[in-house]
């Protein structure tokens, strides 16, 4: 039985898109007859044991206390999860070194694998320079982000295998010089067996946040500026001219909640936009309940250009309707007018009309709730996903490794 290790930036029981997305990719290999366990590094912040069993899947903990200056103290992070791989891999003996990104998570995997003789795959789900870019906390041609990308070209040219998660990704780095022949796409999915029918919706709760009879446009996930939510904020005094009741549900938190429920205050519709802050996982499915149509007005950037987000997918799996914005993230998993809506980026009022019209179209949903379900099934679900690595994984166990990094 093949046994592969995952090094990663973090993981569960923290709750986030990548832990979500770890989840899947290693309970999806359990079920295919892989073994796996996990490893995360400084990054990883929650409270907990060196070694730690969540769901069925066991992480392995890597703590250093790091003094020194920017720029030293990454490559500190570095050395000291190498040691930490190095020293479970002695321990549990795995065939393949599987490492997510960041960068910093893939230069570790890769001295570690070089060093024990092993396949070195790189998993890619966004590009971190672009990343910080987006959530505000760098910018773009800085010397960080500059530093970062030469980090990733390096572990990308060594690696035996890449992946990533959509197409965007993939075709930068082939513009970048990179082998597109050892990059493989792994798009993100959904583990359908967790969908079934949609749930009916939830009055008591619209009650008790205010949730009247609709249309309720809404979002589900983190606060950041790259979201968008702004835009949608702004386009609520639109919508509600030709939608009165109209109502917009926010869900969730993040670095612009301030904002955002500052901007709502000053919108002139503020009654009409209920913020419930961050809610247990556990009962997220109850406010999806509530919402005709998940919006996703992401701006346009590199970022959202070259990331595909899970969130619309999860969504069309439990045959919501979708608008979204016509960035290249987008566009790769929603096609406009069969399983969802496209409509212009950074335009509030052009957003106004479209989920106007949008709404009006209501004999259109039925036929893109099953459009959107379909493509998840065919196209997006683990259970089919999960052969993706397993092909990679037996290819590379025939042939030695690559040479040192």
């Amino acid at each position: 039985m093949t046994r592969v290790l995952h090094i990663l930036d973090h993981s569960l029981p923290l709750h986030s898109g990548y832990t979500f997305r770890t989840r899947a990719i290693l309970k999806s290999s359990q079920s295919a007859g892989i073994e796996v366990c996990g490893i995360t590094g400084n990054r990883h912040l929650a409270q907990g044991p060196p070694v730690e069993t969540v769901d069925g899947l066991t992480f392995h903990r890597t703590a250093t206390r790091l003094i020194s200056a920017p720029g030293i103290r990454e490559w500190q992070e570095i050395e000291a999860l190498r040691a930490g791989i190095e020293r479970v891999a002695k321990e549990w003996r795995p065939d393949i070194i599987h490492a997510h990104s960041p960068a910093l998570c893939g230069m570790a995997g890769l001295r570690a694998a070089r060093r024990l003789g092993m396949p070195f795959v790189y998993e890619i789900r966004a590009f971190w320079e672009d990343a910080a870019v987006g959530n505000g906390t760098g910018s773009e041609g800085s010397i960080k982000y500059r530093l970062t990308r030469a980090l990733e070209n390096r572990v990308v040219a060594k690696a035996d295998a890449v992946f990533t998660i959509c197409n965007g990704l993939r075709d930068d780095l082939v513009s970048r010089g990179h082998d597109g022949n050892k990059i493989v796409l792994s798009p993100n999915g959904v583990d359908l067996t967790l969908f079934g029918h949609p749930p009916a919706r939830d009055e008591t709760l619209a009650a008790s946040i205010g949730i009247g009879s609709g249309p309720v446009i809404g979002f589900i996930g983190s606060f950041y500026d790259y979201e968008g939510l702004d835009d949608l904020i702004a386009a609520m005094p639109g919508l509600r001219k030709h939608h009165p009741n109209a109502q917009l549900l926010l869900v969730g938190g993040g670095p612009m909640d301030a904002a955002l429920r500052a901007q709502a205050a000053a919108s002139g519709v503020g009654e009409a936009i209920v913020f419930t802050g961050r809610v247990p996982h556990d009962e997220v499915e109850r406010y999806y309940s509530l919402i005709d149509v998940l919006a996703y007005p992401r701006k346009k950037s590199r970022l959202t250009d070259l990331v595909t987000p899970l969130k619309p997918l999860e969504a069309m799996a439990q045959q919501r309707i979708v608008a979204a914005s016509d960035v290249g993230g987008h566009r790769e998993l929603i096609e406009d007018g069969v399983s969802g809506l496209l409509f212009p980026p950074d335009d509030p009022q052009t957003i106004a009309a479209a989920l106007a019209g949008f709404v009006d179209a209501k004999e259109r949903w039925p036929a893109m709730r099953e459009a959107g379900r379909m493509h998840v099934a065919a196209k997006h679900d683990w259970s089919r996903n999960i052969d993706r690595y397993r092909a990679v994984y037996q290819e590379l166990l025939g042939r030695a490794p690559s040479a040192a990094a």
